[in-house]
């Protein structure tokens, strides 16, 4: 089985940093700022063709108190999880009373533990084995995360042949079978403003409490990749940060999260939007679809805490949800309660409905068929006295469908006719949840560059031609 690792450690010690390094990627944000971590964060990596996951934590303190206490759970929850733990000090500030209390509790978890010495540069290797002894964990290792130093040796002790047991066993004494972590499956991005319900929503639909929720916006900062199987069906679910109005945005850690959401959104299949009923449509929520819709990603709609809600009230909203998200009329929408899970389950029907549409393959004949069709019904403009003639259709992309149309003049064809063909296909081919895109491809003219030689004879003709308009000009000229 594949190797879990997890890097666990006080606040602002390098864990996110080394998260980057062993995985080879930018997934968990760094900065430097204590606490910038506050969800468990899965990456795959591999050490000389041996594949790993390293799972990376929060900070831990021993004094935690309101969303610190969470995010703890969440560092426990991950050393449970894990074959090996890495628990990384800082080298430069020695041993301390947080490190000691990390120490306790690793000592009593029948764990493979690895005492990593980060921030090494200019420190003294000797002070520093005789620094953290008290620990009772063994010899530190000393890296330096940020410059790539002592990576090697670091991987060689923790995953070489026979350092670690990978395999679980129950009572009898049987390998348990672990779910890997793989991004597999339909990818569903969970989006929205702070503080709508996103996390809250990600936990009921795992049915566990996999990512801090907290009552403060802006607890989610990164965004979490979380694959699971429902059903037999492989998901990966996407926790992202909530976005506001770029003029509400200082601090540069939260433009770094905002970035990490809008890359989320690019590579998901599906974007669940999140919208708390109580405040309804704003600005933001629709330059948020905008950037949904620019990408092309399939679409579905959870207006969040319905619940409490007057008779009244929730007119309003749905008068107001039908006004401001006209442009969204293919995502379907769900009034749901996450914080109790009523509605939560039906998203999952509009989540396979809308990849399966975003993801169709449709032979040519038939694409050709049913543009034949919407012409016959409803003929294009006439550009320069001569109809835009549409010879035949194919599916150029998926996610979203991109419909490639051949023909002539089709640089002429008005927004409006292409709305036109858009609700045809849509309607024929019974697609839903997905935006669609109609591209057109002109002909070219092969003679647009040769200039027609004319005989001896036309030219006189056209000569005489010409002749005789002027002379039928000059009678006009001289009547008046």
């Amino acid at each position: 089985m594949v190797p879990v690792i997890a890097l666990v450690g006080r606040p602002n010690v390098g864990k996110s940093t080394l998260f980057n390094r062993l995985t080879k990627s930018r997934d968990a944000i760094v900065a430097d700022v204590a606490g910038l971590t506050r969800d468990r964060q899965y990456g795959e990596a591999v050490w000389q063709g041996q594949p790993y996951i390293v799972v990376d934590t929060g900070g831990l303190t021993g004094d935690e108190h309101g969303i610190d206490t969470i995010m703890a759970g969440q560092s426990l929850q991950a050393i449970e999880e894990a074959d090996a733990v890495l628990f990384l000090v800082d080298a430069r500030s020695g041993r301390t009373a947080g490190d000691e209390m990390i120490a306790e509790h690793l000592r009593k978890r029948d764990k493979h533990v690895f005492l990593i010495a980060n921030k090494l540069d200019g420190a003294d290797q000797d002070s520093i084995i005789g620094e953290f002894a008290a620990l009772g964990l063994g010899q530190p290792i000393g890296i330096a995360a940020a410059h790539g130093r002592n990576i090697n040796p670091m991987l060689q002790a923790v995953l070489g042949e026979g350092n670690i047991e990978t395999e679980e066993r129950d009572e009898n004494g049987e390998i348990i079978e672990r779910l890997q972590v793989e991004p597999i499956g339909t990818k569903i991005a969970v989006i929205g403003r702070p503080n709508v319900g996103k996390s809250t929503l990600v936990n009921r639909m795992l049915g566990e409490d996999r990512v801090v929720v907290f009552d403060q916006a802006g607890t989610t900062r990164d965004s979490i990749y979380i694959p699971y199987e429902r059903h037999d069906k492989p998901y990966t679910l996407i926790d992202t940060a909530g976005v506001r109005r770029r003029g509400k945005v200082f601090e540069a850690i939260e433009k770094f999260s905002v970035i990490k959401t809008l890359q989320a959104i690019q590579d998901a299949n599906v974007v669940i939007f999140v919208v708390d009923a109580r405040d309804g449509i704003v600005e933001q929520d629709l330059h948020l679809l905008g950037f949904v819709l620019e990408a092309g990603r399939a679409l579905v709609i959870a207006i969040n805490k319905w619940d409490g809600m007057d008779q009244s009230e929730k007119e309003y909203v749905k008068t107001e949800l039908q006004r401001r998200l006209i442009f969204t009329q293919f995502a379907d929408q769900h009034f749901i309660s996450a914080l109790h899970g009523s509605g939560v389950g039906l998203l999952y029907k509009s989540v396979d409905q809308a990849f399966e549409s975003a993801m169709t393959k449709i032979p040519t004949k038939r694409m050709t068929e049913i543009l034949e069709a919407a012409v016959a019904e409803h003929q294009p403009p006439m550009v320069n006295g001569r109809r835009i003639k549409m010879r035949y259709a194919h599916l150029g992309g998926s996610n979203p469908p991109i419909i490639v149309i051949h023909g002539n003049q089709l640089d002429a064809v008005p927004r409006s006719y292409t709305r036109y063909l858009e609700n045809v296909f849509r309607k024929v081919l019974k697609l839903a949840g997905t935006p669609i895109r109609v591209e057109y491809k002109s002909g070219d003219n092969p003679y647009a560059d040769q200039k027609n030689k004319l005989s001896e004879r036309q030219v006189n003709k056209k000569r005489r031609l010409m002749s005789h308009h002027k002379k039928a000009e000059k009678k006009r000229r001289d009547k008046r």
